[in-house]
């Protein structure tokens, strides 16, 4: 049981569902809180809505063969990428599901399956994971950041997201950093998910190389990777260790910026980069007292999810049991 939970013993199975640009993972979670079944489909989302919602219904139906006689599934969360419209429960435009554009899917769920639905932004359901049942289940507040592909955050205050006016609170990758920085995918200048993305390690990796300055020891610079780069770090190889602290301590200052605005402690960080642990992070928890008052940032935490990619199912678990209370 966690602390934001009734003490009496929770009787509700339910599914937990990590809608991303290429794959959907369904976990079936049962009522202590641990995932004890999963599948994983394509998302397809090319194929439209109401197939992929179909395709949805029919693992559901397959998980719920495997329920202890009598039991059923009560509830249903499920994340997708973002921007997402929470009180509607659309999906609006993630370009990487253009499939499921402006589709009311948290409705369409409903109704197909005929049980209460959440829809979720994913780094807030990861968040909510982690709040809950990983690094900040003894805290009061946390941040959540998700360093993969792109650079997110989830912002949990008093145990509640904080989601803005219009739900858009969060987007930490597009904090700026240095205005004459590399131009983002989003149309502005060094943002923070220039300085650490999984893309974007490939990219400063590259063009270090490209530089003359740097060799490299491997011979596809053209066509690496964030997590190749990570791998080459963990085995010593000098130029991907300076990016992969460069980007740490990128993560420090931005997290410093946020600490002096939001006046949270605990940042967990999860994504795929987060992988680098201590060589990624210690530079971040270096910096954070250089850009920050003294009183703030001597209490900054920096830790790694404890949960990885259980995070965003039961995050969505945990949402969808506040459905059936």
């Amino acid at each position: 049981m966690t602390k934001h939970e009734t003490q009496h013993i929770m009787k509700n199975w339910v599914i937990g569902i990590d809608l991303g640009g290429t794959k959907i993972d369904i976990g079936l979670v049962n009522p202590q809180n641990r995932i004890v079944d999963r599948n994983r489909i394509p998302t397809n989302d090319n194929e439209g809505p109401q197939a992929v919602v179909e395709r949805i219904a029919q693992q559901v139906a397959e998980l719920e063969r495997n329920l202890p006689p009598g039991e059923q599934i009560a509830a249903l969360g499920i994340c997708t990428p973002g921007p997402v419209d929470f009180d509607l429960g659309m999906i609006l435009d993630p370009p990487n599901i253009p499939g499921l554009h402006n589709t009311p899917f948290r409705q369409m769920l409903a109704k197909r399956l005929d049980m209460p639905v959440s829809l979720e932004h994913d780094a807030k359901a990861a968040g909510l994971g982690d709040f809950h049942y990983g690094a900040g289940r003894d805290a009061g507040s946390m941040i959540y950041v998700v360093v993969g592909t792109g650079v997110g955050a989830a912002i949990i205050a008093d145990g509640q997201v904080f989601r803005g006016e219009h739900n858009f609170a969060g987007e930490f990758g597009h904090m700026t950093m240095d205005r004459h920085g590399e131009l983002c995918a989003c149309g502005s200048r060094g943002c923070v998910e220039t300085f650490m993305s999984g893309p974007w390690l490939a990219r400063r990796y590259q063009q270090a190389v490209m530089s003359g300055g740097w060799t490299s020891s491997t011979h596809t610079v053209e066509a690496i990777t964030g997590e190749e780069v990570a791998r080459l770090a963990e085995q010593g190889e000098p130029l991907a260790i300076k990016i992969v602290v460069e980007a740490g301590e990128a993560l420090g200052i931005a997290i410093a910026s946020m600490a002096m605005m939001v006046n949270i402690d605990l940042y967990v960080i999860g994504g795929s980069v987060y992988k680098c642990g201590d060589l990624f992070l210690e530079p971040a928890r270096t910096m954070v007292p250089h850009y920050s008052f003294q009183s703030v940032g001597s209490r900054v935490k920096i830790v790694a999810t404890e949960l990885d990619t259980d995070g965003p199912i039961l995050g969505c678990a945990w949402q969808a049991r506040q459905l059936i209370r």
